[in-house]
This record gives C-alpha cells, structure tokens and sequence, in this order.
C-alpha cells in the first residue's frame, strides 16, 4: 500500500497557497506571472488529490471513537469500510500525481517507421503501421504531417517520417518504440506460407530551436537533384539537401519539397529532434544504469509487438498482453493497449518509490 506522510501533503498545500499569494502581488512583472501561473496549475490538481486523502483520513481518525460506542458502532463500521476501500485508490492517485513527469510528454513528436526483415512484405507492413498512426491520431485529434517518404518497389515504404502534434502526443505514443513484428500469409504467397516481417518504429519528441542549438561549423550541406522512384526525376534543380551533423554523425535526407529552402528546414528540424534523443537517452540511461525499465526502454532492437493476422491477435511482449482484436487495432482503436502500456509504466515507478 502506498502512503504519503502527511507532512508531505502540508508542504504541498503550503507551496499552492504560497504560489497563489505571489500571483496576487500587483507589482509582478507579467513574464514571472505567467511562470508562476504555469507552475500553480500544475499543482493544483495535486493538491485537490492531496486534499481528498486528508479528507478520508481525517474521517478515518474520526470514526475511531464512534467504533468504541456500541450505539454508534454499526452505523460507523459502514462509513468504515467505505473509507478504507477509497482511501488506497485516493493514496494511489496522489502518488501517481508526485511521480517526476517526463518533460517530453506534452511535446509534439517525431514519428519514423522503416522496414526491417522481410523484403517487400516488410515494407507493406510499413505502410500497414503507418495507416495505424494515422486513424489513431485522427480519433484522438491529433494532426499528423508527413516529412519525407519513400516509396517501396513493390508498395509500402522503404522509410516514413512524420511530425504528430495535438495533447499528450509523446507520452500516448513514447511506448510504440521498437521492432514490431507482423505474421501473415502474403498476397503474393501462393502456396498460403505464413510470413514473418518485421518493422521498427521510433517515437522522438520533437525538439525546439532553443533546446539544440546547432552550430553552423558543425554541418555539412550538400545539395542535389531529387529524384523518385526508378530514377525519374521529380523536378529540374538541385532541391534534395542532405545534413551532415559532423560531431555526431547524424545524417538527414531531405527532398520531398520542390523549394531547397523548405526541404532545408525540414531537415534541420528531423536533425535537430534526434540530436535531443541522443541528449534524451544519455540522460535515461545514466538514470537507470543500475536497473532495467520494463516499459519504454527505448531499445529498438528489442522484438515489442507481434500483429498475428492468421489469429486475429495482437500480442506486446513487455506486458505479456494478447487482445484478439487485431483488425479494430490496425484501423487505430489502440486506446486499450495504448492504456496498458501507460498503466503497466506507472506501475512500475509507484512500485519504485517503496523501494
């Protein structure tokens, strides 16, 4: 069971009320009231489940000395029972507002999906996976835009890059990283052979200028012509940018856009997401040298997800959960295990603060 002491809820109602007496100040200049403003919001609602714990067990201590009167007793054993099945589930929902928020939850994010094994089946799935997306942020009025694509020979994709903007898209979607793992009999399969594909998903959170400051000594920009699918060209100038990031490595392709100043930017944007997850995962990784997260780890060789056509069944390996609605999954009903991934992660880290 989880308890917060109550010297903890008194400091949390001690800094709302004191955050509120700063806002009341006349004289604060308006960009520290909106700093302050933002952080009383944010504690606000901790402070209502704060005060909802104290209210049970303030009743809780209160019932004790109706208990010891016989009179009283029966009427006070029902309150009791209602208070000690509500205060566990009020306890949980105040630790789960104290638990440290990853910042990058309420970013936009950076979605990138590529084949793995498989071929052509590979890249189908690809294709599979981003329709996915697409419905699953529709239906939670998220709006998606397309980066870059490249097309596979035989349909599908050989890579998607798209940015998904809307309320708590990276902390919906930071679970979906990894290889996701398709089994099913091909349409070109004549024989019925069930196939295993596989495809990788990384989720990033999309960056801002001000978080990755990119030096211009530190690129290299070489510009080309576009071309598409079988060599033909897609337009007359040299429009294609691809951006070396020569401290990391990093390498950015960019040529959807008929303009080099806007495949430019949006190469400069992809660059500058990923320069903040290698920042990001730095940071994770140093934090959790010493023990293995069972949710989110980020690795992307790590096998999260298979998608069983012949059995209907979608299967995430990090939870040991199957759900035998494969066809609502694939058009985007993803909620369900979307909310079992979340469930599982808070979980866990409510299980670390008894550690």
């Amino acid at each position: 069971m989880i308890s917060i002491p109550p010297e903890r809820i008194a400091q949390i109602e001690r800094r709302h009320a004191d955050l509120a007496a700063q806002m009341g100040n006349p004289d604060l200049p308006s960009d520290k009231f909106v700093a302050l403003s933002k952080d009383y919001a944010e504690l606000t609602p901790v402070v209502a489940a704060a005060a909802e714990v104290r209210r049970l067990r303030d009743e809780a201590a209160g019932l004790e000395a109706m208990l010891a009167d016989p009179e009283m007793r029966e009427m006070a054993e029902a309150e009791a029972a209602e208070i000690a099945e509500a205060l566990p589930l009020a306890e949980r929902a105040l630790a789960l507002k104290l638990l440290p928020r990853d910042i990058a939850d309420d970013r936009p994010a950076m979605l990138e999906l590529r084949p793995g094994t498989g071929g052509d089946e590979a890249a189908l799935f690809v294709g599979d996976l981003w329709r996915m997306y697409q419905r699953y942020a529709d239906s939670r009025g998220w709006r998606v835009e397309l980066i870059s694509a490249s097309a596979g020979e035989m349909g599908g994709y050989k890579e998607i890059i798209a940015s998904v903007t809307g309320a708590q898209v990276f902390a919906r979607l930071k679970f979906e990283s990894g290889v996701h793992r398709v089994q099913r009999v091909p349409a070109t399969e004549t024989q019925g052979r069930i196939h295993t594909s596989a495809a990788t998903v990384a989720v990033l959170p999309e960056a801002e200028e001000v978080d990755v400051q990119i030096a211009d000594k530190d690129l290299r920009i070489d510009v080309y012509r576009s071309s598409g699918p079988g060599g033909q060209s897609v337009n007359t100038t040299d429009s294609a940018v691809r951006i070396t990031h020569i401290p990391s490595g990093l390498v950015v392709i960019q040529q959807d856009e008929k303009s080099q100043h806007k495949n430019k930017a949006k190469a400069l944007r992809v660059l500058r997401t990923r320069l903040y997850e290698l920042e990001r995962a730095k940071i994770h990784d140093a934090r959790a040298a010493d023990r293995k997260s069972m949710v989110g780890s980020g690795d992307r060789s790590e096998r999260i997800r298979t998608y069983n056509f012949p059995q209907g069944r979608v299967t995430d390996h990090r939870i040991n959960l199957t759900l035998h609605r494969l066809p609502e999954i694939i058009e985007g009903a993803m909620d369900e295990l979307i909310g079992a991934l979340i469930a599982e992660d808070e979980a866990t880290r409510l299980a670390a603060l008894n550690d």
